[in-house]
């Protein structure tokens, strides 16, 4: 899920450079009429998670060496959409689902049932998109302002929120644990 993620974020975060490239076109094309023939083969999910996964590996290498064009974005945007419409995994909605879960278990006596890694997911819910946008836009200013006990002491608070902050060539992003 985190591999489809970032993909994702990488497609819809980077402004690429105009026209197209015929091979990620013919790339995601490809990778569309192989997920759909393995489903179509007595649903054969590892087969079109593969056809998927190679695409995703392909098209990283291409915006790594900067031969991926603003116009190829769509073309794979399908063929990503295509997968998650079947395993619905690139939308974070993971605390939402987990809630219930643990609820159940503090009513019934049971929250040492309950794995650290569900707690860590509940607790990243505890701040919203919007105050971790400003977090992290805090961090940015102080690190820049080579105020780095100020940024390194929001990126802990970040941390132990269960929010992952990520500097990356095209700027900072961050995500949920």
């Amino acid at each position: 899920m985190e591999r489809l993620r970032n993909f994702q974020s990488r497609l819809s975060a980077r402004n690429f450079p105009d026209g197209s490239n015929p091979a990620i076109a013919a790339l995601a094309k490809d990778t569309s009429t192989k997920f759909r023939e393995a489903l179509d083969d007595d649903l054969n999910t590892a087969q079109a998670q593969a056809a998927v996964f190679d695409m995703v590996r392909i098209a990283n290498s291409a915006i790594d060496s900067g031969n991926l064009r603003q116009d190829d974005v769509p073309q794979l945007e399908v063929a990503l959409n295509q997968f998650d419409q079947i395993f619905a995994v690139l939308k974070d909605d993971d605390r939402g689902k987990m809630q219930p879960i643990a609820e159940w278990a503090r009513i019934e006596g049971r929250e040492k049932d309950v794995g650290p890694e569900l707690l860590e997911i509940l607790g990243s819910a505890a701040l919203s998109d919007e105050q971790v946008n400003q977090k992290v836009a805090e961090m940015e200013a102080a690190r820049k302002a080579k105020n780095f006990k100020v940024s390194d002491a929001i990126r802990a608070e970040l941390a132990a929120a269960g929010i992952i902050v990520e500097q990356t060539k095209d700027g900072v992003r961050w995500r949920r644990k």
